[in-house]
Formats: structure tokens, C-alpha cells, sequence
């Protein structure tokens, strides 16, 4: 069984940084960040492999955003720049249940953690 714990949510401006990481007990393969605002379905944000020789960025986030996986440590970093109002939302660590290409659905995640709260203050 695997468990995910994310943490590094917060509070932050405009154009601010933040950086969240996701804690995993167990065995996790593709692993991946998304995110949820009020009113609006689970969105992909970014996924990497199990050996982090891929990854992939959700539009809305590429250039700003950065995965950074520690095998070693088993996390999942998500290190967020240039903030912007829109990058609001809970944010969820999310992990495949065997070996996975990167996916971009939500449904292709079997682990959950119970998510992060992002608020990007104007």
C-alpha cells in the first residue's frame, strides 16, 4: 500500500514562489502533481517516471514550474515560480499502481495524498 503526504502549501503574492513536496511510503512508479479549484474538475499539472528520466508539464505551468524527485528519499517535489492567481488550488501528489507512461488523466492514478491548499494573493 502506498501513502502520499504533501506539504508546503500556503499563502503567497503575485509572482511569488513556492515549493511543495510530496512524502511517499511504499512503492510508487509514474508519479504526478494536479491541482483543484472550487467549481472546477481535477487538473494535470506535471508527471515524471519512476526513474525520472521523463517528465511533462500541463501548458498553464511550463517554464514556471519544476519536478524534483529524490528516490532516495522517495519525494516529490514541485517547485513553483512566477505564481500566478490562476495557479490557486489544492494541490495533490498523485502515483500509478505499476509501471505507467506519463499520464495526464486523473483516473490513471490509483494512490492519493489529501492534498495541499495554494493561494496566490493579487
Amino acid at each position: 500500500q502506498v501513502q502520499l503526504v504533501e506539504s508546503g502549501g500556503g499563502v503567497v503574492p503575485t509572482g511569488g514562489s513556492l515549493r511543495l513536496s510530496c512524502a511517499a511510503s511504499g512503492r510508487t512508479f509514474t508519479m504526478a502533481w494536479f491541482r483543484q479549484s472550487p467549481g472546477k474538475e481535477r487538473e494535470f499539472v506535471a508527471a515524471i517516471t519512476r526513474a525520472a528520466t521523463n517528465s511533462k508539464y500541463a501548458d498553464s505551468v511550463k517554464g514556471r514550474f519544476t519536478l524534483r524527485k529524490d528516490n532516495l528519499k522517495n519525494t516529490l517535489g514541485l517547485h513553483m515560480n512566477s505564481l500566478k492567481a490562476e495557479d490557486t488550488g489544492v494541490y495533490y501528489c498523485a502515483s500509478t499502481r505499476t509501471w505507467a507512461e506519463l499520464r495526464e488523466n486523473p483516473n490513471d492514478y490509483t494512490y492519493w495524498g489529501q492534498g495541499t491548499q495554494v493561494i496566490v494573493s493579487s
